[in-house]
């Protein structure tokens, strides 16, 4: 019985490994901008002032959301997963932290119009940039 019993907990404990290498587990329909290989999904989004973007990592590895330093409209504050306050800040912290793992999501409020620009740290030479446009 107890033979059974192991091996019964053993054949659970393995779907449930294995599943994390099959894919994320997060729908499209609770982020707006996805996270893939080697890019943003879609690559230029648009919001109004006030409202949120969700990015949500649905490949297999992690990612970052690291916004361009120059690349934010004045009076803006800085953003980036794992709430730095500089983009030197985010990319010496790479790769201990920031970053977004599969099947999880980073969330900013956006309260000044303009555009934003964006990259992903461990795939910026791979050219995952990407941009948030805000308007009135």
């Amino acid at each position: 019985m107890k033979r059974r019993t192991f091996l019964a907990t053993a054949a659970g404990l393995s779907t449930v490994s294995l599943a994390g290498c099959i894919g994320s587990s997060l729908s499209a329909s609770q982020y707006d901008v996805g996270m893939e290989t080697n890019a943003f999904r879609p690559e230029q989004y648009t919001v109004e002032v006030g409202d949120a973007v969700v990015w949500g990592n649905s490949g297999s590895r992690p990612h970052t959301v690291t916004a361009f330093q120059d690349g934010l409209p004045e009076g803006a504050s800085y953003f980036a997963s794992g709430g730095y306050d500089s983009q030197q800040a985010a990319d010496d912290a790479w790769p201990n932290g920031g970053g977004i793992q599969p099947g999880e999501t980073y969330e900013h409020v956006f309260e000044v119009a303009g555009t934003y620009n964006y990259y992903c740290i461990p795939h910026l030479r791979g050219g995952m940039v990407g941009s948030i446009t805000v308007e009135e």
